[in-house]
């Protein structure tokens, strides 16, 4: 059977200590009371690792920076939150460019997201997407001097490709700690594209997005939806809470970024430490959400 550690890991190659799955704002917004919430719904599930970003929020009336803002409020409500959870937020994607890597805009950023949220460090910084005009020594020589002057304690990279990945490290000093794409049975582009490789021999920790993805294995309307949600009933855990799983028992220990903003929907998530997979079970998911069988 393959079955999922509970335990809290290192992220990567650094003495961060982060739980199996994460808490993600992408689509955090609202009052403050009912964000707070949120967070300590999470928390009281057991998730340590808050994962954000500088352009969270853009879709909504209160714009760019918006989530990191609000997730800042909470903190400022309820300081003693923070001693709690490792935060990562992201940068580099700016509407209208719409990548931004160079070391100017990058220096910014964080100083922006430093101010938005209220606190003097971010765990973990990530290059949310690559920006094809600056060279990686020039994003690498930015980040560097972030961990430097303690911004930030450590570094990674989102929606990466592995030669990308392989290019920044080239010219860092530093350990590239984790890299964030997207993973689910629907996008399951990393398992052939070399990205959950890497992660294996470089010791990056991989966070997931979209590990539903996009909401469409939370019921049975779709073929590998079906099959979680008969897998989740065994262990008593709906299909959603079983697509989790199916993500974290990969050797590559996936920790997922769990978008729900329901406090129930965050609690139950804890659900998934508890599903076992036989490799039959899982790669049947894998290939119904492929849509077509393995050679």
């Amino acid at each position: 059977m393959l079955r999922i550690d509970p335990h809290p890991r290192p992220l990567g190659q650094s003495d961060i200590v982060v739980s199996p799955m994460a808490w993600g704002m992408w689509r955090f917004t609202g009052k403050v009371a009912a964000a707070r919430t949120l967070v300590e719904a999470a928390l009281e599930t057991g998730i340590t690792l808050f994962d954000t970003a500088d352009i969270y929020g853009t879709d909504t009336p209160a714009g760019f920076g918006s989530a990191e803002a609000l997730f800042g409020q909470v903190l400022a409500e309820a300081p003693y939150l923070r001693e709690r959870m490792v935060i990562a937020t992201k940068g580099g994607i700016r509407p209208g460019i719409p990548y931004r890597s160079d070391r100017a805009y990058l220096t910014e950023a964080v100083e922006a997201s430093l101010s938005r949220m209220g606190i003097d460090r971010i765990e973990l910084y990530q290059i949310h997407r690559r920006d094809f005009l600056t060279h990686p020594q020039e994003v690498a020589k930015s980040l560097t001097a972030m961990v430097e002057a303690g911004k930030v304690r450590g570094i990674g990279v989102s929606n990466h490709s592995p030669a990308e990945v392989d290019a920044l490290q080239t010219f860092l000093g530093l350990p590239i700690l984790s890299t964030q794409p997207e993973f689910s049975p629907l996008h399951s582009a990393p398992l052939f594209d070399g990205a959950l490789d890497q992660a294996m021999a470089k010791d990056m920790a991989v966070l997931a997005w979209s590990p539903l993805g996009g909401g469409r294995l939370s019921d049975g309307a779709h073929p590998a939806g079906a099959l979680l949600a008969e897998q989740g009933a065994r262990f008593g855990v709906d299909a959603a809470t079983a697509a989790l799983s199916w993500a974290m028992v990969h050797p590559a220990r996936i920790i997922p970024i769990i978008g729900s903003q329901n406090p129930d929907r965050i609690r139950s998530a804890a659900g998934a430490l508890t599903v076992e997979w036989t490799p039959a079970e899982w790669y049947a998911v894998l290939q119904a959400g492929m849509g077509t069988s393995l050679p």
